[in-house]
């Protein structure tokens, strides 16, 4: 995956929002680490998180929804209960329609990344479910996460 940069020389100060997630037992799997599985959610986690906590962004009012059309987790370095997770967030391509988030997992105390991975989410009309331009208000909010 050329156009996928993240590996494991990743930075914290390559990301530019974080959030801190807790892992729970019931994470782990009978190899005694995180399930695979789990990590998407815990990207799930730090991009929703970043746009209806954080900036406060109601996509409904926009009249959008985002559809998920790919995903990818580069696994690193286990991660494990009861580890608590620095989850970093940037936003690697902001197309017209589209938008790619790039994902970093560091355990708390640790600068060495355990997972990188992405979400590309395409934006769409929330009645007809297809694509359209990103509406200007949500496109300044996700500019803020752009990395070059």
């Amino acid at each position: 995956m050329a156009d996928f940069p993240l590996d494991r020389t990743e930075t914290r100060e390559n990301f530019k929002h974080f959030l801190t997630v807790p892992t729970r037992w019931s994470d782990n799997d009978q190899y005694g680490h995180v399930n695979n599985a789990k990590y998407l959610t815990f990207f799930e986690s730090v991009i929703m998180g970043y746009l209806e906590v954080e900036t406060k962004l109601d996509l409904e009012a926009f009249g959008v929804q985002c559809f998920s059309v790919e995903n990818m987790c580069r696994y690193i370095k286990p991660v494990k209960y009861p580890d608590i997770v620095d989850t970093g967030l940037r936003v690697g391509k902001l197309g017209n329609s589209s938008v790619r988030y790039e994902v970093g997992m560091f355990v708390s105390g640790s600068d060495e990344i355990s997972a990188a991975g992405y979400f590309t989410d395409v934006f769409v009309d929330r009645d007809t479910e297809q694509p359209i331009k990103i509406p200007d208000g949500i496109r300044a909010v996700l500019s803020r996460l752009v990395v070059t």
